[in-house]
């Protein structure tokens, strides 16, 4: 299996740390508002790459974090709280109860979209509040070996002890070319350092009532955001596992402050063996985002009568790793081939001589399974789809077992598609224009296949029998 690390910047053999097992941390959304479907893509692809590799033979652990706490709206570890926004846009009274009721609340929502889009929601999917003792324990470790210091808003990472800081994007620094950050903090001591720890006030008690917060050995507050996914993925993963997965708007900054602060607390490279990243989906040219308040939500796609799997279908006709340029005729397309699709899969699921399953087609298998890993090629894996659909030299049962096979990991619900039973009216008209066929009563079959076609339905004649499907 070759897939494409960040870290090396290009495809490399997949090989676990522990044989036939890999473990896997995917960042998960802040939940201070609905999903956009930009944020969607990373799950759709990290549903994929979980699913491949159990369609390889190895068993996966994935782990997934909601952010409930602790992300602010610049990376400069400045700006307003997403969580505090959350609450001031709802009327809600700032308490860290309310803060975690809003968290489920939108928790709820993210996890129906996972549902609709056919994607499987982690087993180990946790809320970041209830980890801010294994966050203050790691904060602690980068005290103790001297990669901390401390400013009047929090306690900070030293990032010019870490000699190959930035190595997920390939630099060092960017202290030529911004600034922004270092004049938004004049007390840090370079421009990429960033916050482990931030504090709510100075001074003031978390069960005052009056500071919203943690307590910490430095005072009251938040973690930062970077700390919490080291501290969970470390937690439930080890101090080194095998992937890591996001959006490619984590790469330059948390991934590469999740790297700073776990190799030099644990002392152990790589912390990570491979990076991965899904490309944006674009709107109108621009990258979409939930800070601007007009974002486009699964939902709005349902409203316009289109499913939510035609949007997981329209994904994977890309490569993770490219950017697509979001429309409605694209999605309304991807609409209509998904339903040409289930139709062709309702002709296998309702053919009455081939009612069973059959065996899986090693040929396709083999072509299928080599796609996917050759780095999530999800665009040609569509192709084989397709290509035995059309083969008329396979089984209609060989065939719809193949296609469900693919679908353990396409994830378009071709199991679980409602299929529309052929009337029996319908089937008993066959029957008799399959008889007089074999009789070469000619004017006859036609007549029975102009009646069948005015009931709406339509009959092709193949090698393997007469296929019926509803016009």
């Amino acid at each position: 299996m070759q897939l494409y690390n960040t870290l090396t910047r290009k495809k490399e053999e997949f090989v676990p740390i522990e044989e036939g097992r890999v473990r896997i941390y995917s960042c998960g959304p802040t939940v201070y508002d609905y999903a956009h479907i930009g944020n969607l893509r990373a799950f759709v692809f990290a549903d994929i790459l979980q699913k491949t590799l159990e369609y390889a033979g190895y068993k996966v652990k994935r782990v997934m974090n909601i952010t409930d706490i602790g992300h602010l709206s610049s990376d400069a570890d400045s700006g307003e709280d997403k969580m505090t926004k959350g609450l001031l846009r709802e009327r809600k009274e700032l308490t860290l109860k309310n803060m975690r009721g809003l968290a489920e609340f939108y928790t709820e929502k993210f996890k129906s979209d996972l549902r609709a889009l056919n994607i499987e929601i982690p087993e180990e999917l946790h809320f970041a509040s209830d980890f801010v003792k294994e966050d203050i324990e790691l904060v602690k470790k980068l005290e103790e070996k001297g990669y901390t210091y401390k400013t009047s808003d929090g306690i900070y990472f030293e990032t010019s002890k870490m000699p190959d800081y930035g190595i997920l994007w390939g630099g060092k620094t960017t202290r030529d070319k911004d600034h922004a950050r270092i004049t938004e903090n004049p007390e840090k001591k370079n421009p990429e350092d960033f916050a482990l720890w931030k504090f709510s006030a100075k001074g003031g008690s978390a069960s005052g009532g009056n500071v919203l917060g943690f307590e910490s050995p430095w005072g009251v507050g938040f973690p930062g955001w970077h700390i919490e996914c080291s501290a969970m993925s470390m937690k439930f993963l080890g101090e080194q596992f095998d992937i890591h997965t996001g959006g490619i708007d984590l790469m330059p900054t948390h991934h590469t402050n999740e790297i700073a602060q776990s190799e030099c607390a644990t002392s152990k490279k790589p912390f990570v063996k491979f990076w991965m990243h899904n490309e944006f989906v674009d709107f109108g040219g621009t990258k979409m985002a939930k800070s601007s308040g007009d974002f486009l939500k699964l939902g709005n796609i349902t409203e316009k009568g289109i499913s939510a799997v035609a949007y997981r279908f329209w994904l994977l006709m890309s490569s993770y790793r490219t950017k697509v340029n979001f429309n409605w005729e694209a999605l309304e397309g991807a609409e209509i081939a998904l339903k040409r699709l289930y139709g062709l899969y309702n002709e296998l699921a309702t053919s009455k001589t081939d009612s069973e399953l059959g065996a899986i087609s090693p040929k396709y298998q083999k072509k299928f399974k080599s796609y996917l890993e050759d780095d999530l090629d999800t665009p040609r894996a569509l192709t084989v789809l397709w290509d035995i659909l059309k083969d008329e030299n396979i089984s209609l049962a060989d065939k719809k077992t193949t296609v469900l096979d693919f679908d353990k990991v396409l994830g378009l619900g071709l199991e679980n598609l409602k299929i529309e039973a052929i009337p029996e009216e319908i089937l008993e008209l066959a029957e008799e224009r399959e008889q007089a066929r074999k009789d070469k009563d000619f004017k006859k079959s036609d007549d029975l296949r102009k009646k069948i076609n005015s009931l709406g339905y339509e009959i092709k004649d193949t090698d393997q029998g007469q296929k019926i499907s509803k016009i």
